[in-house]
């Protein structure tokens, strides 16, 4: 994009309150400017958070695996490899961007409008995990951990967060069980264009089948894959009306 097109860089006093938001106060803020600049900003070799972002990445797993192994003390390691992917995903680390309205900051190649639309979700979520290591670069450990607890753990306990994707749990099933893959057709689709229902059946060699609805094929898929995996007791729902992996 033109130069013309590019932010102004943030003034040292807008950034404390982003610091406000992150509930931390640098000693220094050249890295904290340099995790909310996008090289689409900066000239050619020009400082940008690329490298940040893969140390804040690294240091974002180790936070919340600590928070999870804290948290569920029962869960298996299967479960909280699952629950540690949703929370470290590009979305979560997006709607994390979202909530400290981070696009007011970021410094890119384009305006504020596009900065919170869909298409620079990863933008955001790029940023987030920036932060994180400037958080560790200028305070340590302890200080990416303080941000990472404060704003991840309500989704410690987010219904579905432990929940393999469950077409891929039954086809595991299903090759343990029975040496068979298995299969799945369209029963029906029902309702408006924008609007459609889908009916889907899973069928499994010697075992019954069952049926799941859902918006799209897939998700009517999904919710085939797991009534079997509820009915032959592969999973288990929780009191908080999750669905788990039961403990062997």
């Amino acid at each position: 994009m033109s130069a013309q097109t590019k932010r102004p860089l943030i003034p040292e006093s807008r950034l404390g309150l982003l610091e406000e938001g992150i509930g931390y106060t640098f000693s220094d803020h050249a890295n904290l400017k340099r995790a909310l600049t996008h090289s689409s900003a900066v000239a050619k070799g020009g400082e940008h958070y690329e490298r940040l972002e893969f140390l804040g990445d690294r240091v974002l797993g180790l936070c919340v695996a600590e928070m999870l192994y804290e948290a569920f003390p029962d869960a298996s390691e299967g479960e909280l490899s699952v629950r540690l992917n949703a929370m470290v995903s590009g979305n979560t680390c997006a709607e994390i961007a979202d909530a400290l309205e981070l696009h007011r900051f970021i410094q890119a190649g384009t305006d504020v409008s596009s900065l919170t639309g869909k298409r620079m979700r990863s933008v955001r979520a790029d940023v987030v995990e920036s932060i994180i290591a400037a958080l560790y670069l200028d305070g340590g450990l302890a200080a990416a951990r303080n941000f990472v607890e404060r704003m991840w753990h309500s989704r410690l306990h987010e219904v579905g967060a432990g929940t393999q994707d469950s077409k891929t749990a039954l086809q595991e099933w299903a090759h343990q069980t029975t040496g068979a893959t298995p299969r799945y057709r369209l029963v029906s689709r029902t309702g408006p264009d924008h609007a459609p229902t889908f009916v889907v059946a899973v069928d499994l060699e010697g075992k019954p089948g069952e049926q799941g609805a859902g918006k799209s094929k897939r998700e009517a898929e999904q919710v085939a894959a797991q009534a079997v995996l509820l009915r032959e007791g592969v999973w288990q729902k929780t009191p908080d009306g999750s669905v788990k992996e039961r403990r062997k």
